[in-house]
């Protein structure tokens, strides 16, 4: 800026300089403060937009870490919650139905926490929705374990007084795994290989060699012994007590008599193609107070975890049984 400023004068035709006034320099000033106030905050706002202080740096790194944090532990929630579920199925569809046991009552499994707001304290944050979600699943869970805890001791009470029935009840593959070729087809609704049409297959096929060894899945005594030319052909029943049979059908000879007593684990026939049936196989059912029951529910006495869900695969795949 000019150190001196100059005005036309039309009478003398001359530009004569004119003095600065003393206002003219506080307007100067203050122009220029003006200017270089807003080129500061403008410049500061932008620093802070686009780069982190250290503390705000921290805070950052802080959330973005608890939000993966609760991210993860909702993922291992959905698979506890998931075996818990399952646990609960089997607790009500095969433990306790063995033992004739009723379902443990919906009511003690999903008790809820009544009063004041539990969680209230938690709120007022950014993550706060997903943290209290989180802890409810948690409480849920918790309730859910220590009811399936107490069936549990329910069930563990009534195999203690029931010895000669866990002796009794069917709890074994009636084929060696070794000797088993295959699980031909499973409990359900089943294409029929002769007569080719839908019906229930109230039993499981396991197809294996001629000769095969057949074995009493729990002790009993033989009720029948029958050698046909149709249905199950050469078949054996026994009756384990508290209310279960087993049949073995298409069996090639058998080696026990009717009346006769038999212990779990004893072999009683050879595998065979006898009666309606179209390949080498025994048809093996289980019935529980007269009605036919799915037998992959009882084959807890000899196969491992692993082994049980292999079996379960294997029998859903066939779409059409042997017999």
């Amino acid at each position: 800026m000019a150190r001196f400023k100059y005005k036309y004068n039309p009478k003398t035709l001359n530009y004569e300089k004119v003095k600065p006034r003393v206002k003219d320099y506080l307007i100067s000033i203050a122009l220029y403060s003006f200017i270089v106030a807003a080129i500061s905050a403008i410049s500061i706002s932008i620093f802070s937009t686009f780069v982190d202080n250290p503390k705000e740096k921290a805070l950052r790194l802080d959330l973005e870490f608890a939000n993966d944090q609760i991210a993860e532990m909702s993922a291992e929630l959905d698979a506890l919650e998931a075996l818990a579920v399952d646990l609960q199925r089997k607790d009500d569809d095969i433990y306790r139905s063995i033992f004739g046991a009723t379902a443990y009552p919906e009511h003690l499994r999903n008790r809820g926490i009544g009063g004041v707001d539990r969680y209230k304290n938690l709120g007022g944050y950014a993550s706060s929705e997903q943290v209290v979600e989180t802890k409810k699943r948690i409480s849920r869970l918790q309730r859910s374990l220590i009811a399936q805890s107490k069936s549990i001791e329910e069930i563990y009470d009534l195999a203690e007084k029931n010895n000669e029935m866990l002796s009794s009840i069917p709890a074994i593959q009636p084929i060696n795994n070794t000797d088993l070729a295959r699980v031909a087809s499973g409990y359900g609704y089943r294409i029929h290989p002769i007569y080719k049409i839908r019906k229930l297959h109230t039993g499981m096929d396991f197809s294996a060699s001629t000769g095969t060894e057949i074995y009493a899945t729990g002790d009993g005594e033989v009720v029948s012994v029958e050698k046909k030319n149709r249905g199950y052909g050469y078949h054996v029943i026994i009756k384990h007590g508290f209310g279960y049979q087993t049949l073995y059908g298409h069996m090639s000879e058998i080696l026990v008599r009717k009346g006769q007593k038999v212990m779990r684990g004893e072999v009683i026939g050879l595998v065979g193609n006898t009666g309606t049936s179209v390949a080498p196989h025994l048809h093996y059912e289980v019935h529980k107070d007269g009605r036919a029951v799915n037998p992959a529910n009882y084959y807890f006495n000899d196969l491992t975890p692993d082994q049980y869900e292999e079996l379960l695969e294997k029998s859903k795949v066939a779409n059409q049984s042997f017999d």
